[in-house]
């Protein structure tokens, strides 16, 4: 079930709501049950036949956690619950990949390719997991009924897509006496949270979505201008589905007055790569600080060790987003940048922030175009198509052609764009987009500093939520559920 669906907002949502908020005056066991499986319900709604598969990775981790709580820090339990979990996140996400990867290298076709189904969800809630049992080696859980867990993993919200949840965090929520009374300033700040979210998803990254995938789609053949069109249009359309869906999640939350993490805070106005993974997806990156980086050995036994640390670190983020040699490419592409930007700063030069924004957003957007691309041809010829001044090429049949045809005898020709959206109105909206994620305020922030159960948030936020509901004409899945 899609956040932008109307079974969603009009049936699903207000049905779990009300249910949970109803039983709780009753029993808080029966509201929890009642959420755990509501949960169920809206995973099972794509594929129910993977319902089995999620429970039996929740029982399988709880057994673990519960093991290691009472004889912690027994290192075979631990390496026990990790090693199942990456077999089963391995086997649905990465067996095709492997299979075809040794296929290619043989140069024959030495394995047939199963086509596995990823299960939605599966590196999401296979991350919150391992997390759990790290942190029950490490002493750092007390002993939670099973019921309580199962809202943890399997909570709505954030089951399919994120943010990547704490059990430290967000258990002493899941039992608090204030999260069973319905409070209506969470409700209608979640309200908000929701309506902006489902905006920046529905009205904006669904409109960028099919010229991205014009100028991807005929990489071969696009002009200068459609290429940046494209890279900054993927570069945008990106940032509004995951966050958009992000702060849809964190208003779901905060209707069930549950807290969960700020997964983004305007990564695009960062000076820095550094700057960049501390502001973008920010619940990974912590996951990856502390479940991987940390143990690796971080930054404690010295420079050259730190900088492979960082390397194995974002190759192991690159191969999380998906199974593909351009994720672990992109992943990659973000460890060089990383690794040279500790290595500018331990050598304490300075750069004008503008030059140093500029540097950082190139270097993102050029990463994103290997991330979006189905492969490494698709990307070299949208990167190569970037940087020939030759093929400079403006779009025939328009006003353009007919007020600067004059541009012909300087060697500017006029083609057929493949992208089917005007070329103005891209470029406006791509412009003003570009503006707004750079001087706008982050919407979790506004709402922070901001909001009030007034008339003027509430009339604001059935604007919102009016028009992007007219504009789900069609259902689109979020970017990040391919992951």
């Amino acid at each position: 079930m899609l956040f932008n669906s109307y079974e969603f907002i009009f049936l699903f949502l207000p049905i779990a709501i009300l249910g949970f908020f109803g039983i709780a005056r009753w029993s808080h066991r029966g509201a929890t049950a009642w959420l755990v499986v509501a949960s169920l319900f809206f995973y099972g709604w794509w594929d129910w036949h993977y319902v089995p598969l999620l429970m039996g990775s929740i029982v399988w981790n709880y057994f673990i956690g519960c093991r290691l709580e009472r004889q912690t820090g027994r290192r075979s339990w631990l390496i026990l619950g990790i090693a199942v979990n990456l077999a089963l996140l391995g086997y649905f996400k990465y067996t095709d990949f492997f299979l075809g990867t040794v296929n290619a290298l043989a140069g024959a076709d030495v394995f047939s390719l199963p086509h596995i189904v990823l299960p939605l969800g599966i590196s999401f809630f296979t991350f919150t997991q391992t997390a759990y049992i790290i942190d029950a080696y490490r002493g750092e859980t007390v002993g939670d009924s099973f019921l309580t867990y199962c809202e943890f993993v399997t909570i709505f919200p954030h089951l399919i897509a994120g943010p990547i949840i704490n059990h430290k965090d967000m258990m002493p929520q899941f039992t608090a006496e204030r999260t069973f009374r319905l409070d209506y300033s969470n409700l209608s700040m979640g309200l908000t949270l929701f309506a902006m979210g489902l905006f920046k998803k529905v009205v904006i990254a669904d409109w960028l979505s099919p010229i991205v995938g014009d100028v991807f789609t005929h990489a071969d053949s696009v002009s200068l201008i459609e290429a940046w069109i494209g890279a900054l249009g993927y570069t945008l359309q990106l940032y509004f589905d995951f966050s958009g869906y992000s702060e849809m999640a964190i208003g779901l939350g905060l209707m069930l007055n549950l807290r969960f993490p700020v997964n983004f805070d305007s990564p695009y106005r960062s000076t820095s790569i550094i700057e960049f993974w501390r502001r973008w997806h920010m619940t990974l990156g912590s996951w990856v600080k502390y479940y991987l980086y940390i143990p690796l050995g971080g930054n404690r036994h010295g420079e050259w060790k730190k900088m492979r640390n960082l390397f194995v670190s974002m190759l192991i983020i690159g191969l999380w987003h998906g199974a593909g040699w351009t994720f672990i490419l992109w992943g990659a592409l973000h460890g060089v940048a990383l690794m040279i930007n500790h290595q500018w700063r331990r050598l304490q030069l300075a750069m004008p922030k503008t030059l140093a924004w500029t540097l950082t957003f190139l270097v993102v957007m050029v990463c994103w175009v290997f991330f979006r691309a189905e492969n490494f041809h698709v990307a070299i010829a949208i990167l190569s198509a970037m940087t020939d001044i030759h093929n400079l090429a403006l779009p025939a049949g328009t006003s353009l052609e007919r007020h600067l045809g004059f541009l012909q005898a300087y060697g500017i020709t006029f083609i057929g764009y493949c992208i089917k959206q005007q070329f103005h109105q891209c470029l406006i909206v791509i412009g003003i987009l570009l503006m707004a994620v750079l001087f706008a305020s982050n919407p979790i922030r506004l709402a922070e500093r901001h909001f009030q159960t007034n008339w003027r948030w509430l009339i604001a936020s059935s604007a919102l939520i009016l028009y992007a509901i007219y504009k789900m004409n069609t259902y689109t899945e979020f970017l990040y559920f391919q992951f």
